[in-house]
């Protein structure tokens, strides 16, 4: 593979939505100009969103630069994970394979639903009083 190609992902969960660039290098990961480890700082279960690296024995073998907006931390997770399956398979198709029966092609449609009028939430409805 050439020197300059690099490989696009888009991940989406919740609101938040991960493009993911990955370049042959040496296993550096980016996420929005910080180091991964730094930008994810006590969020335990963010090394899931590597879990496409981990799943094709791709580790180490691409520079992955993100770049994640809105969400929060758990959102942004799932997004990069999505956008990572995503162009891994980009890469090599073969990949698609070992990603799909692990889950990691498939985007999570669950979305916060609207507050209705006349309800505290979506559908918590005000206490009822009798008198």
């Amino acid at each position: 593979m050439p020197a300059n190609e690099q490989f696009y992902g888009t991940g989406r969960r919740k609101s938040a939505v991960a493009r993911v660039f990955l370049r042959p290098g040496e296993g550096k990961i980016t996420v929005n100009g910080k180091d991964f480890q730094s930008y994810f700082q006590g969020v335990l279960r963010a090394f899931q969103a590597l879990q496409g690296f981990k799943e094709t024995g791709t580790a180490g073998r691409y520079d992955t630069v993100i770049t994640v907006r809105g969400g929060g931390p758990s959102g942004q997770i799932d997004a990069i994970k999505l956008g990572i399956a995503r162009a891994l398979v980009q890469s090599n198709p073969d990949f698609r394979t070992a990603l799909k029966p692990h889950g990691l092609l498939t985007r999570d449609a669950r979305e916060v639903e609207r507050k209705k009028y006349g309800l505290k939430k979506a559908r918590r409805a005000p206490q009822f009083s009798k008198r």
